[in-house]
């Protein structure tokens, strides 16, 4: 009896914790359907479409997430080969500075934001790098690298250096192993580094406004709107991409469950 409350418990326990963490983004999709009075989008005055068919009223909405869809399209594809890189050089070979490597690549993740910020601002002002577009990818893959590292070390931490063996043992190629073992058992772990990569950038606020000069991305933009008031298409763009998010979670997960019952 004891043990089947404590269940209970934990069950209605982690619930009101779900439903806590998913209450803003519940507001967030409903006040995506409202049509406020003046600027302010904060109090519900009418249900209406016209913020999902209108999304680029504002043509600084779109601009500003197509300036953070493409740095974070950019910032995850360098992030992601670097980092793998490095940490399939950290995890499988033993060289000289290979702990202040590690020292250093984790070094972005102890340093606050506003630090790091700060930082490569004045690294860009001494050597004379005019702010914008590059400076914002630049300063962004400085700290997703690290990202990259942890998600993939535990990875490869995972993997058994054993299958790689039997695979040369059988003849295989370096190349044929890293294509059918090493990389297919390494790909959930590289795509797991992608996500996070795209996600930390296209969220990113504080290094990016230290680096941006004139570029306006989407977090930079709902700052900016919410001084006189956000407009319902942030809703809009903010609920799109979670949908679209939690769309990819079930995808994964289907995919993950068609797996396991092919091997059984």
């Amino acid at each position: 009896m004891i043990k089947y409350i404590k269940s209970l418990l934990l069950k209605l326990i982690s619930i009101a914790v779900i439903v806590y963490l998913m209450i803003p983004i519940a507001v967030i999709i409903i006040f995506s359907f409202n049509k406020p009075k003046r600027f302010q989008n904060t109090s519900w005055n009418q249900f209406s479409f016209d913020a999902w068919t209108n999304i680029c009223r504002d043509q600084t909405i779109c601009r500003a997430l197509g300036t953070s869809l493409k740095v974070g399209l950019f910032v995850t594809i360098v992030s992601t080969i670097f980092g793998v890189l490095i940490s399939f050089a950290i995890t499988r070979h033993k060289f000289k500075g290979k702990a202040a490597t590690n020292l250093f690549v984790f070094l972005p993740l102890a340093t606050p934001e506003v630090i790091l910020g700060a930082s490569l601002l004045a690294l860009f002002l001494n050597v004379f790098i005019p702010l914008g577009f590059w400076t914002i990818l630049i300063a962004q893959i400085t700290f997703t690298i690290s990202f990259v590292v942890v998600v993939m070390n535990a990875r490869l931490a995972g993997m058994d250096p054993r299958l790689e063996q039997a695979a040369m043992d059988l003849y295989a190629t370096p190349f044929q192993t890293f294509r059918y073992v090493t990389f297919p058992l390494a790909l959930p772990g590289i795509l797991a580094a992608a996500l996070i990569s795209f996600s930390l950038s296209i969220d990113d606020f504080i290094v990016t406004s230290f680096n941006r000069g004139g570029v306006v991305t989407f977090p930079i933009y709902i700052w900016s709107a919410a001084q006189k008031g956000i407009p319902p298409q942030v809703n809009v763009i903010s609920s799109i991409m979670f949908l679209g998010s939690l769309l990819l979670v079930l995808l994964a997960g289907l995919i993950s469950k068609n797996r396991k019952l092919k091997q059984v």
